[in-house]
């Protein structure tokens, strides 16, 4: 398995392809949380104010896979989960179209092509999804060990839209973390904030 950006959620018809602008591929917040991911893996420490700067490069798939392993040590497993997951859900997909009774057999013929078409495009949405929800739960690990009250990030290259993610992972977990994000203007200018309270 790779990690590779590939686009939008797709959604197919009959009619063609089109993608969900509203479900991006989570590749482009990889490197976000990858990076937060780096800078709240301190372990304990009686120090309650950690400072990290953030990164100006890109990292590159073999990169970001790599510090991925490092933190994710059943990275394998997702991975498989995602081979399946991707397989079930491409496979609902084709009964549903098969069974639906209102198309003609050129209608059926051409979703179904639609479909193998984009085959390899899904499994890659998957997998670049599966990967970024398994560093998000690392993430929510980190918080919840440590302690962590406070994270702030620059409002660009999605950290605010991590923090976000990282809300509802919280807010899952068996004893719920509350948290929310809030927006402040410093004299170096916005940045987002996640304000964790433990219980």
């Amino acid at each position: 398995m790779e990690l590779k950006y590939v686009g939008d959620m797709p959604i197919i018809s009959q009619h063609g392809v089109s993608f969900d602008k509203t479900q991006p591929d989570r590749y482009k917040f990889l490197y976000a949380g990858v990076e937060l991911l780096e800078a709240l893996s301190y372990g304990e420490s009686k120090t309650t104010q950690h400072l990290y700067k953030a990164q100006d490069k890109e990292l590159s798939p073999n990169e970001l896979m790599a510090i991925i392993k490092k933190y994710i040590k059943n990275i394998d497993e997702v991975f498989t989960l995602c081979d399946h997951k991707a397989h079930e859900f491409i496979h609902d997909i084709v009964n549903r179209v098969k069974a639906n009774d209102s198309l003609t057999q050129d209608e059926k013929t051409a979703w179904l092509e639609n479909i193998k078409i984009m085959r390899a495009y899904y499994y890659q949405y998957i997998i670049n999804q599966n990967a970024y929800e398994a560093v998000l739960e690392v993430l929510g690990d980190e918080i919840q060990d440590a302690k962590i009250e406070e994270v702030r990030v620059p409002m660009y290259k999605n950290y605010p839209a991590v923090l976000n993610d990282l809300v509802g992972v919280l807010e899952r977990r068996k004893a719920a973390i509350d948290s929310q994000v809030k927006i402040e203007k410093t004299s170096e200018g916005l940045v987002a904030k996640l304000i964790v309270t433990h219980s």
